[in-house]
């Protein structure tokens, strides 16, 4: 019932000039394409719908994938003529992503990481969204700060779950995944083809205590530079050998 959308209309630019010609999410990692990593695991994880943004080279994206068939998936694709930021792509896709109702939540997830993640944990976050809306519009996937990032991004808070702004003894700071689950009254002040980035929705929806996480202490990736890429495919094909 529930649909996940990949976020794909990236330009790629730390990772030139590998993304001369090729759009991030294609680029080959280990046997495989960066993108299909995560169709597989949601097949895997009992999703069948997906929906994937696009911009850049998007027809490259749309002509390789096709409908989704061979991953056991039906891709539905959002393409965008101007850059419409994380949260603009999000609210351009709600007509794909949820019912006409819209209130049935969502999950997202950023096409340029890797994670070993099992993407049926989001399963129960979706149905208990769905059924209190009134209490919860976001919840993120956080993970341990990596040596590039070694701020965080979000504190959460270890009792309650909920994230908060600020510190405290019961909260860790940690980096945001990008992957979450979200509510569509989230983006009812977003409009189609309205740039607009997430973060500053986040933020609102934590000040209302409507925003929660939960850790994730396995392997996690940003795959945003070639270095990074290189890394990954090294890490895979030494664990394929060893397999």
């Amino acid at each position: 019932m529930f649909k996940i959308m990949i976020l794909a209309a990236g330009k790629g630019e730390r990772m030139k000039p590998l993304t001369d010609t090729c759009p991030k999410p294609l680029l080959r990692v280990g046997e495989k394409m960066l993108i299909e990593y995560h169709l597989e695991k949601l097949a895997q994880a009992g999703f069948s719908s997906v929906v994937i943004n696009h911009a850049y080279l998007g027809d490259m994206i749309e002509a390789t994938l096709q409908d989704g068939k061979r991953y056991g998936l039906h891709i539905q694709y959002s393409p965008e003529s101007i850059v419409l930021e994380t949260a603009g792509g999000i609210a351009n896709a709600l007509p794909l992503l949820t019912n006409p109702d819209k209130d049935q939540p969502f999950a997202v997830i950023n096409a340029d990481i890797f994670c070993n993640m099992d993407f049926s944990a989001l399963q129960p976050v979706l149905q208990q969204m769905q059924s209190d809306s009134e209490q919860m519009l976001a919840h993120l996937i956080l993970v341990n700060n990596p040596p590039h990032h070694p701020e965080g991004d979000f504190s959460l808070h270890d009792d309650t779950g909920k994230l908060v702004e600020s510190t405290c003894p019961d909260c860790r700071k940690l980096t945001f995944s990008g992957i979450g689950v979200y509510h569509p009254t989230l983006f009812k002040n977003v409009f189609p083809n309205q740039a607009e980035k997430l973060a500053p929705l986040l933020h609102q929806a934590i000040a209302a205590g409507k925003a929660t996480g939960s850790y994730f202490p396995g392997l996690w990736l940003d795959i945003g530079t070639p270095e990074r890429l290189q890394l990954l495919d090294t890490r895979l094909r030494q664990s394929a050998l060893s397999t």
